[in-house]
């Protein structure tokens, strides 16, 4: 039989190109990276905190990979001039086809590089396994596939070889595939483990958190790297996300329901605020200048307790009750201006009352110093009310001139108090009835009786004298 390249066999079809899986022109060389693909050995990027398993090939014995160069089939097999084909191996030398396509030397070289394309298939293999880019099970498939077509391949070279680096493929990828599950199973708990945690925060923030926007905030953050983390369980991974998922409504509906009161909270206190306004408006015109301020000053009170109400209309409702007390308190400074103004003139009509009254001098005449006083009061009390900082200067002059009369008529009082002369003369007789009872008992012989009845006549008399001398300096 010949293929279209002109290659027969006598024992066996003989593939008309190379077998599945085998590289074509410009497919890459062993090893090298997939395009697009992650260079063996770089690191990969990750957008979960999640620590990623180490490559396979650090947990299994090594695979060289062998990247020969082109084989010499000439030492391996040869072509009749008939055609026919033969490679030889540790079993002996085998019939593998037939060529007609070219002379002897074309159709070693045909079958040379059929078994350099199956040997770079095998050194991918090598170089997937050591880099642990693959999975080890496909790894293995595939190198069982390639190892049981060996014995009929249409390949020239060194069989031996090439058998016994898939055996090595195929007998590490064994292990591989183990380590690969293991890791891949301690990834798994490493993924679970973290959504457990993400789970639980969430739990706490929905439950507990009234920082709103900082914990609906890292809820969303929560939920970003909840994304980037793949490979738990399907169920386990149903049973978190449920967690997740009812701490995230149980968090919304905490804080809808907080907005919710707030929001009415903000209603009432915007009706309450409405209602101090009018009473604001109904006080603006009154010119009842201390009760009204003081009214203000409760409504200003009660403005703080009622809270906030909503930006735009508490501004608004601000401007306006401001407005109401502005005009109250303008209307009041501006009768306080006239006040002073009127009090000042008292004032100065005060101070000619004082330099006119000034003289009067009641230890000269006491009765003409007591109707000028009489005179001076009630034409001060006329004046009217003065600045509040000139009262008690003007005052304590005042005040100063009443004493001045008011002394001068107690001591008058005093030197004709008929009851002081009366005290004096009752203390002279009790002077004069002791006198009597000492004479008595010295006469007697009762000297003791004398003497204590005099040291008592002494006692009255000095009584007596300075009733007499308080009655006689006035």
């Amino acid at each position: 039989m010949t293929d279209p390249s002109g290659t027969t066999s006598s024992s066996s079809p003989t593939p008309a190109g190379p077998k599945p899986g085998t590289p074509k022109p410009g497919a890459p060389k062993p090893g090298a990276p997939k395009p697009g693909g992650p260079t063996p050995g770089a690191s990969k990027p990750s957008g979960s905190s999640v620590a990623k398993p180490h490559p396979v090939s650090s947990h299994v014995a090594s695979v060289t990979p062998t990247v020969a160069p082109p084989s010499d089939p000439s030492k391996f097999g040869r072509v009749d001039d008939d055609g026919t084909a033969w490679v030889t191996t540790s079993d002996g030398e085998r019939q593998i086809g037939s060529w007609q396509a070219g002379d002897a030397a074309e159709g070693l070289a045909h079958f040379g590089r059929r078994y350099d394309d199956m040997s770079t298939e095998v050194a991918l293999l090598e170089a997937r396994l050591t880099a642990g880019s693959g999975d080890a099970k496909k790894t293995k498939h595939a190198a069982e596939a390639l190892l049981e077509s060996v014995p009929t391949a249409a390949i020239i070279g060194d069989i031996d070889a090439l058998t016994r680096r898939l055996e090595v493929v195929v007998e590490h990828s064994e292990a591989a595939a183990a380590v690969a599950k293991h890791e891949k199973e301690v990834e798994r708990a490493a993924h679970t483990s973290r959504k457990e945690e993400l789970a639980a925060e969430a739990e706490q923030i929905g439950s507990e958190s009234t920082q709103w926007k900082h914990a609906g905030d890292r809820l969303r953050e929560i939920l970003d790297e909840w994304k980037t983390i793949r490979g738990v369980d399907r169920k386990v991974d149903d049973a978190l996300w449920k967690r997740y998922s009812k701490a995230r409504e149980n968090f919304n509906r905490r804080r809808g329901a907080h907005f919710a009161d707030l929001d009415r909270e903000r209603g009432a206190a915007k009706a309450r605020k409405e209602e101090l306004v009018e009473q604001a408006k109904a006080l603006s015109s009154s010119t009842e200048w201390g009760p009204t301020a003081g009214a203000f000053r409760d409504l200003l009170v009660e403005w703080k307790a009622a809270g906030r109400a909503p930006r735009d209309a508490d501004d608004a409702l601000w401007k306006n009750f401001k407005a109401a007390q502005d005009v109250f308190f303008e209307a009041r400074n501006a009768a306080a201006s006239e006040r002073d103004a009127e009090f000042e003139a008292n004032a100065a009509v005060k101070e000619e009352l004082l330099a006119k009254y000034t003289a009067i001098d009641p230890n000269k005449d006491l009765d003409a110093a007591r109707a000028s006083l009489r005179d001076l009061q009630e034409k001060w009390d006329a004046a009217g009310k003065v600045p509040r900082d000139r009262m008690q200067e003007l005052e304590g002059k005042l005040r100063a001139i009443e004493k001045s009369v008011r002394d001068a008529a107690d001591d008058q009082w005093r030197r004709t108090d008929p009851e002081a002369l009366a005290r004096a003369a009752q203390f002279r007789e009790r002077v004069a009835q002791f006198e009597e009872q000492a004479a008595k008992a010295q006469a007697a012989g009762k000297d003791k009786d004398a003497k204590r009845a005099l040291e008592q006549a002494q006692q009255w008399r000095e009584w007596a004298d300075a009733a007499e001398g308080a009655v006689g300096e006035l």
